[in-house]
């Protein structure tokens, strides 16, 4: 897969500039595809770390060319209601709201939103209007901080 060769080639180049790749989208779509990259550190994300990612970033894609024809790249953070895809980005938020979506259904629904109460390597646990629910990670289609703003 084209995304998971692009974090293999951009995340050591990131991380050696002292922040972490927090997530990577690539969108082939029509016309422009885009490829999105979000970073973070410990004390959130500025407009100059968002410009030396972007710059060391694109020495190397330009070096190495891994994406084909023309594309877009941001870099931006992942913002307060961002992406949760790995058990490490999981871990991280534990006690917070999230909204899961599944691929398939657990206890008959595939959507929940609620506090994030556990998490492992296979599976979290959100605990939605009292009742908790175990959720396998591989099954997460998609999943977000809800935060209450």
């Amino acid at each position: 897969m084209l995304r998971d060769a692009l974090i293999a080639l951009l995340k050591p180049v990131v991380e050696g500039l002292g922040v972490d790749l927090w997530e990577l989208e690539y969108s082939p779509g029509r016309g422009n595809p885009l490829l999105r990259l979000y970073i973070d550190t410990a004390n959130g994300v500025t407009l100059d770390d968002c410009e030396r990612v972007s710059r060391a970033v694109s020495e190397v894609l330009d070096l190495t060319d891994p994406v084909p024809g023309h594309y877009t790249l941001e870099v931006s953070s992942p913002g307060l209601d961002r992406p949760l895809r790995t058990a490490a980005h999981f871990a991280r938020y534990v006690g917070e709201q999230v909204s899961v979506e599944l691929a398939k259904p657990v206890a008959d629904r595939r959507r929940f939103k609620g506090t994030l109460v556990a998490t492992g390597a296979e599976s979290i646990e959100v605990d939605v209007d009292g009742r908790r629910h175990q959720l396998p990670i591989a099954e997460i289609r998609k999943a977000q901080l809800a935060p209450d703003v």
